[in-house]
């Protein structure tokens, strides 16, 4: 068992006191899952006063003294130290309205969403395990502690962070919790957009995000309805074999699991079909427009889930464009000064992982988009033009010669794509002739 310095001394403290210390939730299911731990939460019998009192020395703050909760630095690490307790209801489905202290680190267990979470785990490698959580992580199990009802009716977020486990660790939800999940699903509008946001990021980037997707679609249409057409329609188009929510769940696992930008673009990619479909006399199923008003669509619902401005324009940028056909360098040029290079090669890798969801035979198109990617690495390494900035006239070149006004920004346009499109040469003497031969026009 490895328990860093820093919470080693946490819980020797607490232990020199007197008191009883554990590890609890997700880092003792890491640990036994032999994950990398992020965050690590104590729970200890001691109340909050006297958990004060063992930090007398250090950093403290009180971080929520009501519910039993302190926060202590320990070399540059923030704890949080809890005191076992009993929750009382939950009216506002969030929070308790009052916590009962307890010295019974079972009671305090029992409150926790899954078994998988209700383990505590001491300095030595002592476990407290009273709902069979070690046995849950080993069978891949995803279980509520008691009655998934009362769990979800507590906190209906945990109906999004059943599904979040299922997909992020690769287990199953357990037969009970799943229908309650299913059924109890309408409570979810209930949660603040940013409670949602971040489980669905985690969702997304998940091992067993196809399976989860698929099973639980139910959950992902009560937080974001737009989705709803998008189950089980067939696409009727001889690039696809599957319907444009299965199409979707498998580009999203496409993607690499550390990319949630490209994750998420995937997520919202097709979103605009079926407003979008149209089938023509032979029964063919045409979608165009859907890049742009999927685009639209998953701005206006990113905006809603409160996602930053950035993170909004990068993505609606990405999916308005993940249609666009680049059959030259030029092209490449043309994209990478729309995007920037970091989403042109984002762009790149979303049509790639587009293509990996369809019928087999459009994967032999990802072979010429590797092309575009090198010959994108090219353009960069040459340091090609690719915007006004790079052109070798300025604006006061053009003021010389005549211009003025929008005339400028419209003839930099002009030799912008007359340089992109490889029709003029970046050169200086060049530019300027054809900008005073324009300017004579």
């Amino acid at each position: 068992m490895n328990i860093d310095k820093n919470t080693d001394t946490i819980l020797s403290e607490l232990e020199k006191h007197g008191f009883e210390a554990y590890m609890v939730g997700g880092c003792v299911r890491d640990e036994i899952m032999g994950r990398k731990c992020h965050d690590t939460d104590i729970t200890t019998n001691a109340l909050p006063q006297q958990i004060l009192e063992v930090f007398s020395s250090y950093k403290v703050i009180p971080t929520g003294l009501k519910h039993g909760t302190v926060t202590v630095l320990c070399g540059g690490t923030p704890f949080e130290i809890t005191t076992y307790r009993i929750d009382g209801e939950y009216t506002d489905h969030r929070r308790p309205d009052n916590v009962e202290f307890t010295s019974d680190i079972t009671a305090d267990l029992s409150r926790r969403d899954f078994t998988v979470n209700a383990i505590a785990m001491d300095r030595h490698g002592n476990t407290v395990d009273p709902f069979g959580g070690k046995a849950d992580i080993q069978n891949g199990i995803i279980r509520c502690v008691g009655e998934p009802e009362k769990r979800f009716n507590e906190d209906a977020l945990r109906i999004m962070r059943a599904v979040r486990f299922a997909s992020q660790l690769g287990f199953s939800i357990d037969g009970a919790t799943s229908s309650a999940v299913h059924s109890m699903r309408g409570d979810l509008k209930n949660i603040s957009r940013e409670r949602i946001r971040e489980e669905l990021d985690k969702l997304i980037c998940g091992v067993n995000c196809i399976d989860v997707l698929l099973e639980y679609s139910d959950i992902i249409t009560a937080v974001i309805p737009e989705f709803e057409p998008s189950i089980g329609l067939d696409q009727r188009s001889p690039y696809h074999r599957y319907t444009v929510w299965e199409h979707t769940v498998r580009a999203i696992a496409a993607a690499p699991p550390d990319n949630v930008l490209l994750r998420r673009a995937m997520l919202f990619h097709d979103i605009g079909k079926p407003s979008c479909m149209k089938l023509d006399e032979n029964g063919r199923g045409h979608f165009k427009q859907h890049d742009r008003v999927g685009s639209e669509m998953a701005s206006a619902i990113m905006q809603e889930l409160r996602y930053d401005s950035k993170t909004v324009s990068n993505t609606a940028l990405l999916i308005a464009n993940h249609s666009k056909k680049l059959r030259s360098r030029s092209d490449a040029k043309r994209m990478m000064s729309k995007l920037g290079d970091e989403l042109f090669f984002e762009l790149m890798e979303m049509k790639k992982c587009d293509n990996s969801a369809k019928n087999e035979f459009v994967l032999k198109e990802n072979i010429y988009f590797d092309r575009i990617i090198k010959a994108a690495h090219e353009i960069i390494d040459n340091d090609e033009c690719r915007s006004i900035r790079g052109l070798a006239v300025n604006g006061s070149d053009l003021v010389q010669l005549g211009l003025k006004g929008a005339e400028i920004g419209e003839t930099q346009q002009e030799l912008l794509e007359l340089v992109m499109g490889e029709l003029l040469s970046n050169d200086r003497d060049e530019l300027l002739r054809y900008a005073e031969q324009r300017c004579r026009t």
